[in-house]
């Protein structure tokens, strides 16, 4: 306990007493009775040969019990096994290599490290690092190819992450970074520990191929990744068909039917081969296990279909749809559960592009905006 705060009150012996009060506050002052301890208490650690000087074996951490003055900052100090300075301590504890490891020289090295608190006087504890001489990397790195599918209404994508890149190695310790060429980042950006891409705002429609290469330190492996951003028409809106999926997930979607899904829909809608057909959003049903898959079908002309001539071009070709996936619904209107009676059933639907939905696997990721649906009763 830190401190306490005591309410004194002083009463005097008089008819009626009279009385006082006054608040006292004890702080507990903190003496450095606890060392800094090591998590965990030991270390084991890799580096491979040929490594260049300077490399990152591992990182030390201490904590210690005593208040924050007591504590840190900490210094450290390796005390043996580092007579001919094959390593540094950096003040954060950092381990690095300050020679290139050989195989042939060395295949181990046994480090007692202490670290010494900034209390008075100073306490103090040690831990033991090995460090084992691995042979250098032999394999490169495998990364799968990424298509990623962006779908923002006109000139009002906010940006964020896009999708990941997968990738593998051999190597037991390999460390695999992402780098992507200088001259495209002004419009995307790739974490270089993860491999998530990172669209900034404002992508105009199009076709961008990223120059994005995968490292282990010793081999550079290029990677094709693919986007394409699609711009929504307003009037796309009003022209959209729902095809609701029964039990698949939207990433099971996106990376096992897809594409299948999509050609056999085009041979399915598309009058003329000029016709497109645009995949505007794909949103699971709450509460359900259900999955709505919201297009539109655009003519060579520019206009677009009517939503009831693509219904019946898609009640006539379901079989073959579910050849593909299973449907349990095509919808034009959500009406269900509203009672209109004599009234007409009226749908409006509206999409907010600043609520972006990712969904990721190692080949595709689809990015789309939230959708929502208004029904209203009208004469």
């Amino acid at each position: 306990i830190s401190g306490y705060s005591l309410v004194i009150q002083a009463r005097d012996s008089g008819i009626p007493p009279l009385s006082s009060s006054v608040t006292v506050n004890v702080d507990i002052s903190d003496v450095n009775d606890n060392s800094p301890v090591f998590t965990p208490a030991n270390y084991t650690a890799v580096i491979q040969e040929n490594k260049p000087v300077g490399t990152s074996i591992l990182q030390l951490v201490v904590t210690d019990k005593d208040s924050f003055h007591n504590g840190p900052p900490f210094t450290f100090t390796i005390l043996t096994g580092n007579e001919e300075e094959e390593f540094t301590l950096d003040p954060h504890g950092v381990l690095r290599s300050a020679v290139i490891f050989k195989q042939m020289v060395a295949t181990e090295y046994v480090l007692c490290v202490q670290a010494k608190d900034s209390g008075k006087p100073q306490q103090v504890s040690h831990t033991y690092v090995q460090v084992r001489v691995i042979e250098e990397s032999i394999h490169k790195p495998t990364a799968i190819p990424l298509e990623i599918f962006i779908v923002t209404m006109e000139d009002d994508f906010p940006g964020g992450v896009i999708g990941k890149i997968h990738a593998t190695d051999q190597d037991v310790y390999d460390v695999l970074t992402y780098t992507l060429k200088s001259e495209q980042k002004s419009l995307f950006k790739v974490n270089n520990h993860d491999g998530k891409i990172i669209a900034l705002g404002g992508l105009d429609n199009g076709k961008y191929v990223l120059n994005v290469s995968v490292s282990d330190g010793r081999f550079q492996v290029p990677i094709d990744v693919v986007v394409h951003v699609e711009q929504l028409l307003q009037e796309m809106l009003q022209n959209t068909v729902t095809i609701r999926f029964e039990n698949v997930s939207p990433e099971d979607f996106v990376g096992l039917h897809m594409h299948g899904f999509r050609r056999t829909l085009r041979n399915a809608v598309l009058s003329q081969k000029q016709d497109s057909l645009h995949i505007i959003s794909i949103q699971p049903v709450a509460g359900s296990n259900q999955l709505d898959m919201l297009f539109a079908v655009q003519m060579h002309n520019g206009g677009f279909y009517k939503p009831a001539y693509l219904i019946q071009k898609l009640t006539n070709a379901r079989r073959h749809l579910e050849n593909v996936i299973r449907i349990s619904a095509i919808l034009e209107k959500n009406c269900s559960g509203l009672d209109c009676q004599e009234q007409h059933c009226e749908q409006s639907l509206s999409v907010d592009s600043h609520s972006l939905m990712t969904y990721s696997t190692a080949r595709i990721s689809f990015v789309c905006p939230r959708f929502y649906r208004n029904v209203r009763c009208m004469c």
